[in-house]
């Protein structure tokens, strides 16, 4: 496996690759990072492909969501149940680093692509498996998509307002968790290969992944012995933290500490409310929010977000316009990061595409490659089975 090139520097995951069972969001979501880093995703698919590849958005026939999931990846059509689509597996995994599937359990075994069987004839291969509930316990065979996660890892539960219902967060963020911690699992056990020259079996499940993400309520339930309840739009521990009304909309705020909350009375004209009881420390200031509500959007209404924003921004403290989506991929701090870049796609020209956020010293950002149409790389990589070569 060769990660750098001759000077030291280039892509993290450049001489990696990566077989990717994958579809819809989860695991293609942990592929397509690795593919942002220089590995080699062949991208192993049915006739009829990705489900992705006929969800919209569309474009002159192309699904925007495939796209924006598999960029950068390979894809080769192989039947599994034939002899010859697995032979062609066995073929690609003598030169695989990493394996990543989200079959439900069981499916890979029958098909004697397991885990087990397969780590036992390569034994430096890292086996990535995604699921809803991982591979034990009682809820390991039962179907999941990322409201089912949502709805029972708690997440629902604790979003919305205090009297309305529970809430689906505007984003498939329990796949995303998931194809987080099997990206971070592999690179994890691609890592500890090479100390020991072995691999792992990596188990992630959607509801382990999503359920660890919420560390404010694992502490309130595990250690506090609460049941929390929905907060809306306010932080449920401290204030003043969290959305407040302004003369033309809403802005956010977050003051943490008491020297904070000094200077935030300042700035609203408010001095008085640091020697006030109610508001002496964080925990009273939570308890009584809804009173210091009042002097806040008393003093909010008579001003527009973006001045609210200004004055709290120029004293230190933390606080924000409420941007769209579309706001917030073309602003100037996400173009700066470098949060998207265009890729040349051969039917639908340029397309700005999203990339992995991290940055590494020496791996350069963009100059990546579109979603491949459907098979699309078969020619190749058979070409490459053939001579054992790597791409």
């Amino acid at each position: 496996m060769q990660t750098v090139t001759e000077n030291g520097t280039g892509q993290p995951l450049a001489g990696v690759r990566v077989l990717d069972f994958t579809r819809v969001l989860a695991g293609p979501y942990c592929t397509a990072m690795m593919a942002d880093l220089g590995a080699e995703v062949i991208k192993i698919e049915t006739t009829q492909g990705d489900d992705y590849r006929h969800i919209g958005p569309f474009r002159d026939g192309e699904s925007l969501l495939f796209q924006t999931v598999n960029r950068g990846k390979r894809s080769i059509v192989l039947d599994l149940k034939t002899e010859e689509g697995i032979a062609a597996v066995r073929a690609l995994l003598r030169d695989t680093d990493v394996l990543v599937e989200n079959f439900r359990p069981g499916v890979m075994d029958k098909l004697g692509l397991g885990a087990e069987a397969l780590m036992a004839e390569h034994p430096g291969l890292v086996f990535v498996s995604v699921s809803g509930f991982g591979q034990t316990g009682p809820n390991a065979k039962k179907p999941a998509y990322d409201i089912i996660i949502q709805a029972m890892s708690g997440l629902m539960d604790a979003t919305g307002e205090p009297d309305g219902q529970p809430t689906m967060v505007g984003e498939a963020l329990a796949d995303v968790a998931g194809g987080l911690f099997a990206a971070w699992g592999a690179m994890v056990a691609l890592f500890d290969r090479s100390r020991t020259g072995k691999g792992r079996h990596v188990d992630v499940g959607l509801f382990d992944a999503l359920t660890s993400m919420m560390p404010i309520l694992a502490c309130r339930t595990l250690m506090g012995g609460e049941t929390p309840t929905r907060t809306g739009n306010r932080h449920p521990l401290s204030a003043p933290f969290g959305t407040y009304r302004a003369q033309d909309g809403h802005f956010a705020v977050a003051v943490l500490n008491d020297r904070l909350f000094a200077t935030f009375c300042d700035v609203i004209g408010q001095p008085g409310l640091t020697s006030d009881a109610r508001f002496a420390s964080d925990t009273l200031r939570r308890a009584n929010e809804p009173a210091l509500a009042e002097h806040i959007e008393d003093w909010a209404r008579r001003h527009d977000t973006r001045e609210i924003v200004r004055r709290l921004s120029e004293a230190g403290i933390p606080a924000a316009e409420i941007q769209s989506v579309a706001d917030a991929w073309t602003s100037p701090q996400a173009e700066a990061r470098g949060l998207a870049s265009d890729v040349e796609h051969p039917r639908l020209g340029r397309l700005r595409v999203p990339e992995q956020p991290v940055h590494f010293s020496g791996a350069p950002r963009a100059h990546r490659k579109p979603a491949p149409a459907l098979g699309a790389d078969a020619a190749d990589i058979l070409a490459m089975i053939a001579t054992g070569e790597k791409a």
